[in-house]
């Protein structure tokens, strides 16, 4: 098994692509924390895995002390954090002049400074060990940029920043980071958008479907966080590796 013996802390993984991540990791032989807002969720979910593999954790990705006592937690329990998968999100569709403050704010806390506070916590244990991969979860809008999507595209190009800080002071400690940068995935998230979507852009849901979000469904990001996370060398660091059956290249 690729990641056996290994531990992980995925956050956002009571639902979508992060319980899916965290079910891959587990098969694979990781121990996996499901790092989550909704802890009977996140319970939930781990179960599913089994005991002894999976924990389920209470976290709030933008409070500090929620974060640094989740990876405080998860590291009593399994000895040590090797992987970290970012993967918190939320998304708010407006034209920019419709944003408000308090929404571009609380996008950007999630994804930004949730990706910030969980890095922290999990540095100091990946350099006392030696070793380490981040995975960040970023987007084809990490890439290029949407309409009505201002916040989200300019935290998920800033998780790439992030990446590259990390991979370059994490390298004399063993540590790597990298971003998966995935297509249109008929998430939880997702579906919530198609009707945003619809209203706003005066379409129907259909056509967001088909002419915004291009109908693919992404299947292999969870195959992708595995080759990431057990990645035999130092050498794939800092990268952005996106993944969406080759309709966005670069």
């Amino acid at each position: 098994m690729k990641l056996d013996g290994k531990s992980a802390i995925i956050t956002g993984a009571a639902s979508g692509i992060g319980k899916d991540i965290a079910l891959v990791f587990a098969r694979e032989g990781a121990r996996v924390a499901i790092a989550d807002l909704n802890k009977d969720a996140a319970d939930a979910a781990a179960k599913e895995i089994g005991a002894g593999r999976a924990l389920g954790v209470a976290m709030d990705v933008t409070d500090e002390k929620a974060v640094n006592d989740g990876v405080a937690a998860v590291v009593a329990a399994f000895g040590g954090v090797d992987i970290l998968v970012s993967n918190a999100g939320i998304q708010i569709v407006h034209p920019i002049e419709e944003f408000t403050y308090a929404e571009w704010k609380k996008l950007l806390a999630i994804h930004v400074d949730g990706a910030f506070l969980t890095t922290r916590a999990c540095l100091p244990h990946m350099y006392r060990a030696g070793r380490g991969s981040i995975i960040y979860m970023g987007s084809v809008h990490s890439k290029e940029a949407s309409v009505l999507k201002a916040p989200y595209v300019t935290a998920k190009h800033g998780l790439i920043g992030l990446a590259k800080v990390v991979a370059k002071e994490g390298a004399a400690h063993g540590v790597r980071a990298n971003v998966i940068c995935p297509g249109f995935v008929r998430t939880p998230l997702v579906e919530k958008q198609i009707p945003e979507q619809a209203k706003a852009l005066g379409i129907s849901e259909e056509d967001v479907i088909k002419k915004i979000m291009l109908k693919e469904t992404v299947d292999g990001v969870a195959e992708v966080a595995v080759f990431l996370a057990a990645f035999p060398s130092s050498a794939l660091t800092g990268q952005s590796l996106v993944v969406s059956h080759g309709w966005f290249m670069q």
